[in-house]
């Protein structure tokens, strides 16, 4: 199972440490010791992704100061749903909801369950999803 540290949650959230700190105090937020540091396991960040997402709590959408046409949204998977061939795979990018279809050969080899970090390249009306070396 992937776990996250505080930090690393924070930044997946768009939220400070501390915010996610409170959030796992209030016991919003499950935590695990993990190395004698507070972890938490990706599927349950995943589910607290999807919540924070669908809540008001989150941060306005800042304005773009710039844009390109290639763009890299570093999220969580969380859920993944395959058939025989293909496999329908959504991510929680920060308050983005992200939907790519893909063969299930893909998902299969790139281990993609929910809590799995992931990012997903958009170009145009293509989303390819990659796991960062080391996740």
């Amino acid at each position: 199972m992937t776990t996250f540290r505080i930090r690393e949650a924070a930044e997946l959230l768009g939220v400070s440490d501390d915010t996610v700190r409170r959030w796992a105090e209030a016991g919003r937020l499950p935590t695990i010791t993990e190395g004698g540091r507070l972890a938490i396991e990706g599927a349950e960040l995943a589910r607290f992704a999807t919540e924070l997402a669908a809540s008001a709590e989150r941060s306005a959408i800042r304005p773009m100061a710039s844009e390109s046409a290639r763009n890299r949204l570093v999220g969580l998977v969380t859920r993944v749903v395959r058939d025989t061939v293909m496999a329908q795979v959504e991510m929680q990018a920060g308050p983005f909801r992200i939907v790519s279809l893909m063969s299930r050969e893909a998902a299969d080899e790139l281990g993609l369950q929910p809590g799995t970090l992931a990012v997903a390249s958009v170009k145009a009306t293509n989303v390819v999803v990659e796991v960062p070396a080391g996740a």
